[in-house]
């Protein structure tokens, strides 16, 4: 006899034993030969709306087990929300613009686009053998093609028009590494966020920049109203966008009539009567402009500034080594006249702030510190009450404090004193109460080839008067009209990183006429940072084929905001800040009504393997293929979303996902057993019909099985609808499976009925279709099921049925447990007394002593009192 042929699993095929190697490419076939299966109805259908969205990829060529988890997490839940009858929209696209392509084409001498599509397709080839129910056909967007960034362009140009979009030169964050600008938020530590060990250097370059700050309260404000956002995501952006009221004050530089005030910002204007010192950041421009003339300063000045690289590197410079030198210039305290020497300290920061503070030392920790460090006075301006003498320094109290020794300010309540002083120092010229923000404006110039084209020119002929050009800025900078669009970027260029961007070498693309006066201009060669392409997207899923306009509002206005959004928490402030405020600019602009892109917020853990989160670097990468040729997709899937809650880390054990497969060949096995029993009660009845023959006349096994079956769909129902625990979905599958093979005899010898094997296997198969959509799919056929399962209805559960018959009481005595008795579950408390004090472990520690008291609670516990 020949052998059997077996699988990886060590199943035969011949036997009808669970080959996902046949079963899961059979159903993709299918699933990829009906372009719209995935795709939503028409909005006219009247069912109610869900949008569905995990964030996309960047096209690296090759997705690891953490995609797995993000992509299974949406797909689960869009297949649950289909099957509850909602309209469902699950797109899914590619983050296409990026350094990485660029570094590529470096490295392997092939173009970026080239070597970025093939990606995308390699990629495609793995989300499709995963089974997500993406619809691709409908919705696919990939960012680097120009029916999608022409659309980067038109708001840019948008953003033109709303001075929301301006250039100005500007000290910037650049990235040796990268050979480009990086924004704010792309800075971490004083390093690279791709590049975690290069320090971040500071240039002065000519930028673009969007006006974020404009939008900086709404962001804020915003947060407060998204409870549908994890906490840690909004306290990150609360405290990145980092709002402080205060004051700013002008302390001017004693005897130097030619030179500026020295402006500070302060949040403590009522410690004023305590300065003792000004202090400037090394890179302040008054710094430069007497080290200009003191080669001791400067000395100083170059050492500070290297201090905090350093610090930066080390990725807190908040605790820097304070240093300081004194300038030997003085500036005038305005509140009081005081002389206040002028140091530059390398722990001021010529970005933060105005790059200038007054120093308190007797009220701020910081300046304590340095001052303490360089003798200098520590004045005392603020107590609990006027009368105490002694007082811990540094005394930093606020709304139980007062001020003393402040002038006519003295006595008042610090926050009464706050307001009192800003508007004195208003009144007086000197200074203004104000708000500001640590969220800067974003620079989105980048001097790299593989982004967005910005659809700015510089005319020669706007440099000089007149030819024709009022009205355009100074520099001859002048906008595309948006006939002019896409500005396509040159398909074969020489990519390096030196000199500036690569596009700056291509004269065919430099050279252009101006669009106001036809002369020679000069494109601009800086390409747009690539979280503009990412600001957006998910609008543009909507509607993706739109060649007239980025996408039709009455479409976005449909389906926005986003139902359930799906990412890592590790693109808080990056990519969910921006898209934010993108959101509000093109409510602004009339495109959209919402003022937020997304109700909800869900972010997956990280998978960790060898202790450490996957990544390239660490060599410790899990590649889906091989887990899917070893076990199968469903087994690699469910095992994601059953090793740990889905907002908690996972450690990923290779043994796990075998041990899945396992239970997944148990059911295939069972379903397929009594697929034949199911398909013959289906003959005779259909729909409700079975549901009602199969819950008459219940044996107790029957009325068991039936009653762990909707139990099972009722914690499963409620885990979609609430906290997301697909783990503990996943379990209450087994445990139903388990009473399933449990009474594999009794469905055996006819104890129970045809209709109830109908009923729990039918059902169980529509539990696992979010799970496990090929193998239900299969067992779904298998048993005479017609349609596509996933828009087949959600069981519903019966909470009579799934009441348990006896329920478990423990019994106490003086508050301490004796025994614990089953009852009915629907005892009244008589009922359960009587079986408390029927029990002998309770007779025995009573016996003797008097029942004083007998507290019980329903369906919950006795309690005995007894002396």
């Amino acid at each position: 006899m020949a052998d059997v042929e077996k699988n990886e699993l060590g199943q035969d095929r011949e036997s009808g034993r669970y080959s996902p190697a046949e079963i899961e490419p059979k159903w993709q076939a299918r699933w990829d030969a009906d372009p719209a299966l995935y795709a939503a109805e028409p909005h006219s259908t009247g069912k109610p709306k869900f949008y569905c969205l995990e964030m996309l990829p960047y096209p690296s060529g090759q997705l690891h087990i953490g995609h797995v988890r993000n992509y299974a997490i949406g797909d689960a839940l869009a297949r649950f929300m289909w099957m509850r009858g909602y309209n469902v929209l699950h797109p899914m696209g590619w983050d296409a613009f990026g350094l990485p392509a660029e570094n590529a084409a470096l490295k392997n001498n092939t173009p970026p686009r080239e070597w970025t599509l093939k990606n995308i397709e390699q990629m495609k080839v793995q989300m499709r053998k995963l089974g997500l129910s993406y619809d691709w056909a409908g919705t696919e967007v990939t960012t680097c093609l120009p029916d999608y960034y022409r659309w980067n362009q038109w708001i840019f140009l948008k953003m033109v028009e709303l001075g929301l979009a301006y250039r100005k030169s500007s000290k910037v964050n650049w990235c040796p590494q990268c050979a480009t600008v990086l924004a704010n938020e792309q800075v971490v530590g004083g390093c690279c966020w791709r590049h975690e060990d290069t320090i971040v250097e500071q240039r002065e370059l000519q930028q673009w920049f969007l006006r974020i700050t404009k939008y900086a309260d709404e962001l804020l404000d915003g947060l407060d109203k998204m409870p549908g956002w994890p906490e840690k995501v909004r306290t990150m952006q609360r405290n990145w966008i980092g709002r402080s009221h205060g004051t700013h004050v002008d302390f001017r530089v004693s005897a130097m009539a030619d030179t500026p005030a020295i402006t500070v910002f302060t949040t403590r204007v009522d410690t004023i009567f305590g300065a003792t010192s000004i202090q400037l950041a090394p890179e302040h421009p008054l710094i430069k402009k007497w080290a200009a003339s003191d080669k001791d300063l400067a000395a100083a000045v170059e050492e500070m500034i290297l201090q905090q690289k350093v610090a930066r590197e080390t990725g807190d410079i908040g605790n820097i080594e304070k240093q300081g030198v004194a300038t030997g210039k003085s500036a005038v305290n305005p509140f009081n006249g005081e002389m206040l020497p002028i140091w530059v300290a390398n722990y001021i920061l010529a970005d933060y702030g105005t790059g200038a503070i007054m120093s308190v030392p007797a009220h701020d920790e910081r300046d304590f510190e340095f001052a303490t460090k360089y003798g200098l006075p520590v004045t005392r301006v603020i107590a609990p009450n006027l009368d105490t003498d002694e007082l811990a320094l540094p005394y930093t109290g606020e709304e139980e404090a007062v001020l003393i020794d402040s002038g006519e300010w003295t006595g008042e309540a610090c926050l009464d004193a706050q307001d009192k002083m800003a508007k004195f120092a208003e009144e007086s010229g000197f200074g203004k109460k104000t708000t500001t923000f640590r969220l800067k404006d974003w620079g989105v110039s980048r001097q790299r080839y593989w982004g967005t084209p910005i659809p700015m020119v510089y005319c020669t002929n706007g440099h000089a008067a007149g030819a024709g050009h009022e009205g355009v800025a100074a520099g001859g900078v002048v906008a595309l009209p948006e006939s002019a669009l896409p500005v396509l970027l040159p398909e074969k260029i020489e990519i390096t990183q030196e000199g500036g961007s690569p596009l700056g070498k291509v004269p065919e693309f430099v050279n252009t006429t101006c669009p106001v006066c036809g002369g020679p201009a000069r494109r601009e060669t800086d390409t747009m940072d690539t979280f503009v392409d990412s600001s957006w997207y998910f609008y543009r899923y909507t509607d993706a084929k739109n060649d007239k306009a980025p996408f039709d509002s009455d479409k976005a206005n449909y389906w926005f905001p986003i139902d359930q959004y799906i990412g890592g928490v590790e693109h808080a402030i990056l990519h969910l800040i921006y898209s934010r405020f993108w959101t509000k600019v093109m409510r602004d602009i009339g495109m959209i009504k919402n003022d937020e892109p997304a109700e909800r917020l869900f972010t997956q853990g990280m998978v960790i393997k060898d202790g450490a989160k996957m990544s390239k670097s660490k060599g410790n990468v899990v590649s889906p293929d091989d887990m899917i040729s070893r076990y199968g997709t469903d087994a690699t899937r469910m095992y994601a979303l059953f090793a740990a809650p889905p907002d908690r880390d996972l450690e990923w054990q290779e043994e796990g996902v075998a041990g899945v497969s396992r239970f997944v060949a148990r059911v295939y096995r069972l379903t397929s057993k009594f697929a034949p029993v199911v398909k013959s009660v289906e003959q005779g009845a259909h729909g409700d019909e079975i549901a009602s023959i199969a819950f008459a006349g219940q044996t107790p096994a029957g009325a068991k099985l039936i009653r762990t079956l909707h139990q099972t769909i009722a914690k499963i129902t409620e885990d979609f609808s609430g906290r997301w625990h697909f783990n503990t979905c996943i379990a209450a599958i087994m445990i139903l499976v388990n009473e399933i093979q449990a009474n594999e005899a009794a469905m055996d010898t006819g104890e129970i009925s045809p209709a109830t094997i109908a009923e729990v296997f039918k059902t169980l198969v529509l539990l696992l279709e979010p799970f496990a959509p090929f193998v239900a799919a299969e067992l779904w056929e298998q048993m005479g099921g017609t349609g596509v399962l996933f828009r087949q209805p959600w069981p519903v559960a019966d909470a009579e049925l799934a009441r348990e018959s006896e329920i478990e009481i423990p019994v106490q005595v003086n508050g301490k447990l004796v025994v614990v008795v089953k009852v009915s579950a629907d005892s009244d408390e008589d009922a359960m007394k009587s079986a408390a004090m029927a029990e002998e472990k309770v007779v025995a520690r009573i016996e003797g002593k008097t029942v004083v008291k007998t507290i019980v609670v329903k369906g919950k516990m006795v309690n005995l009192v007894v002396k």
